[in-house]
């Protein structure tokens, strides 16, 4: 009884630590298609874990979530949120990926008849990281990761699925290792509005978790996509498309060449992370916190690629 008074009580102070910092905004992007903004930063007990955009697409007889934020907190208002939208039920919560800014919420959407949807990876991916991420974000998250869960997907993308929300279907696909190695992507066949996950950054520079290479393939084939609008997974919600792709290709394609000038000169890994992309610090937000881990990724994958 203690315990359930102080989570109630940690649920009433972080909720007037967000109402302070600014409502949970969601917003109509096109017919029946939502979806929320994150902040340009990194995870923290103020923000709690509010970094990522969220979203949801709502049929004639079902809604479909698309992440779920950074904490329980963040998810349970995103759910009060849509309930001011529709009374229909949520029954699909996809996962664009397993970072923890589009899963830690996943525990406030479990419940009968809800399916949890992700890449054919995913789940393995949770498995192997789910309890550091855990750690890792304790302290600074604080007292907003409680009641955080690590839930597995109940129905996994192998390659492509439909799902049928009621006179409304969605197509997920599931892509090769680009940003991680259980990418996600969703398109909206009644709008056109596609979901890209963490397959498209604006402002936020791009993260590399999974193949540099495979990172900038994927951008081609993604601007093969017939959508209207495309929602990232950080920054604006609804930019032009195919042309948001265009500062995320330049950054990659210059991480590459200079990461391959680097060992063709036979510099070590430090030294080519400290320089690796520089030239494009001043177009993007966090530079400093990721550009030289991505360098880092990068020289291991290309010091064994033959151009």
């Amino acid at each position: 009884m203690l315990r359930c008074v102080i989570l109630a009580l940690v649920f009433a102070v972080s909720c007037m630590r967000l109402a302070v910092a600014g409502t949970f905004s969601l917003e109509e992007i096109a017919p029946g298609v939502f979806a929320h903004q994150g902040q340009t930063a990194l995870m923290n007990q103020q923000n709690l874990g509010d970094i990522a955009n969220i979203g949801a697409i709502v049929g004639e007889n079902a809604v479909a979530i698309i992440d779920t934020g950074g904490s329980v907190i963040e998810a349970r208002m995103f759910i009060a949120a849509m309930q001011q939208k529709t009374s229909l039920p949520i029954r699909y919560v996809i996962n664009t990926h397993a970072h923890p800014d589009h899963v830690f919420g996943n525990a406030a959407f479990v419940g009968p008849g809800v399916d949890f949807v992700g890449h054919k990876n995913l789940a393995r991916a949770l498995a192997s990281r789910g309890a550091y991420y855990l750690e890792g974000f304790r302290a600074a998250l604080g007292d907003a990761i409680e009641g955080v869960k690590i839930i597995e997907p109940t129905v996994v993308v192998d390659d492509r699925l439909t799902l049928d929300l009621g006179g409304r279907k969605i197509q997920l696909r599931a892509w090769r290792a680009a940003h991680s190695d259980c990418d996600l992507t969703i398109l909206d066949e009644k709008t056109g509005t596609l979901f890209s996950g963490d397959l498209l950054f604006l402002q936020h520079v791009p993260i590399v978790d999974g193949s540099l290479l495979g990172f900038l393939e994927v951008a081609d084939e993604l601007a093969k996509i017939p959508a209207s609008r495309v929602v990232p997974g950080h920054g604006p919600m609804v930019a032009q498309w195919p042309g948001a792709l265009e500062g995320e290709r330049a950054y990659l394609s210059r991480l590459t060449g200079d990461l391959r000038s680097a060992i063709k000169k036979g510099d070590n890994v430090a030294d080519a992370a400290r320089a690796a992309g520089q030239s494009e610090r001043d177009a993007w937000s966090l530079f400093d916190d990721y550009n030289a881990r991505n360098a880092t990724a990068g020289f291991a994958e290309l010091e064994w690629d033959t151009p």
